[in-house]
């Protein structure tokens, strides 16, 4: 290829500050163009101005597309674009998941159960009875100057921690953290030493120009990982589809604490909205079902979700946030459907896969959250 750009790579291009992905329209994956048969990457065109940002702005190299990984893991400190959100990332360590996918028919959940080195679980969702597949998911850091741009599409504070004082509703955010798996993840390197803006960036990472991808973890890094470990862990991802409304929750338990002579127990819920269709749709209502081992069962009704009636389009498809759920029991389940409306003014409900909450052995260890 030619103007100095390696084989079976592309140019990342951001404006002013921000990556390539064009944060007023959204970033549709679909408008990606082949590039190289050989290892699957694509060249993401973008044509429009940010509404923010004066028109003519000179595009800005940041980095270099590498190939995406279709097998194995990106390892510590691999620089990514996110393919939904668009924002600029770098990874801090894997997880690995049970992803229980509802849209998956039982023979293809069979083939691939079998083709798992692990050994899959079970859930039963009403009737149906869902095959749980190893998925990798990725805790990351996002780049702060990417924040406010993505801030109406997706959270920039969901991982919370419950506080250690004796508040038991008190919780406390580390911005700009996230979980994101695999598929999402758009490698590319840069030649800059510190690519990434986040506060934790040079307290986690080092930078070591002989390794590949050169940036490895600090002491800091694997002290907090392993201290935090039971309230960051990514257990669970649960997704099922209704009408091209894909919705996908993973839950995380935070730990138990002691209110009113009684024990509470608490965890909070990432919640990924995804228009798959060409429709325009705006959610309306929310519709939670929540049932307690203690024998409980809640109905939780309301407009949209966080405050927000988000539009899912084709240029905007997406929509994710962060929520909590307390109960008086150590588990518990949760269930519902989110009313949606057609800009023909008609509504359908979309189900939300229903999820378990549970807690773990970890309740007398309360999270450190930021490293010392």
């Amino acid at each position: 290829m030619g103007n100095g750009v390696p084989l079976c790579s592309v140019q990342i291009a951001i404006k002013g500050i921000l990556s390539a992905i064009d944060f007023s329209s959204g970033f549709d994956p679909k408008r990606a163009q082949p590039l190289c048969s050989s290892c699957g990457l694509t060249s993401f065109q973008q044509t429009r101005f940010l509404s923010s940002r004066p028109e003519g702005k000179i595009l800005e190299p940041v980095g270099v597309f590498e190939a995406l990984k279709q097998h194995g893991k990106y390892e510590t400190g691999q620089l990514f674009l996110h393919s939904v959100f668009g924002y600029r990332g770098i990874v801090l360590f894997p997880w690995h998941a049970r992803l229980y996918d509802r849209d998956v028919s039982p023979a293809a959940a069979a083939a691939a159960a079998a083709a798992d080195d692990s050994k899959p679980d079970s859930v039963g969702h009403g009737s149906k009875e869902v095959k749980g597949k190893m998925h990798t998911y990725y805790q990351v850091l996002i780049d702060t100057r990417d924040c406010p741009h993505i801030s109406q599409r997706s959270q920039t504070e969901a991982v919370t921690f419950l506080a250690n004082h004796d508040d038991s509703r008190a919780l406390y955010a580390i911005p700009g953290l996230d979980y994101v798996s695999h598929e999402d993840i758009l490698p590319y390197n840069s030649t800059e030493q510190v690519p990434i803006q986040h506060e934790l960036f040079e307290r986690f990472l080092l930078f070591d120009p002989s390794r590949n991808p050169p940036f490895t973890a600090r002491d800091t890094l694997r002290a907090w990982q392993e201290k935090n470990h039971p309230w960051l862990e990514l257990s669970d991802v649960h997704r099922e589809t209704t009408e091209n409304i894909r919705v996908t929750v993973i839950p995380f338990y935070m730990g138990m604490r002691e209110a009113q002579n009684s024990h509470v127990y608490w965890w909070r819920y990432c919640i990924r909205l995804e228009n798959q269709g060409n429709e325009v749709v705006q959610l309306r209502e929310r519709h939670w079902r929540i049932f307690s081992l203690s024998g409980t069962l809640e109905t939780v009704r309301g407009r949209g979700v966080v405050g927000k009636e988000p539009v899912l389009s084709r240029e905007q498809p997406a929509f994710q946030y962060s929520s909590h759920v307390s109960l008086q029991a150590p588990s518990g389940h949760m269930w519902g459907t989110f009313c949606f409306e057609r800009t023909d003014g008609s509504h359908f409900d979309v189900r939300i896969p229903p999820f378990s909450l549970e807690s773990n052995k970890y309740d007398k260890a309360p999270p450190t959250g930021y490293p010392l």
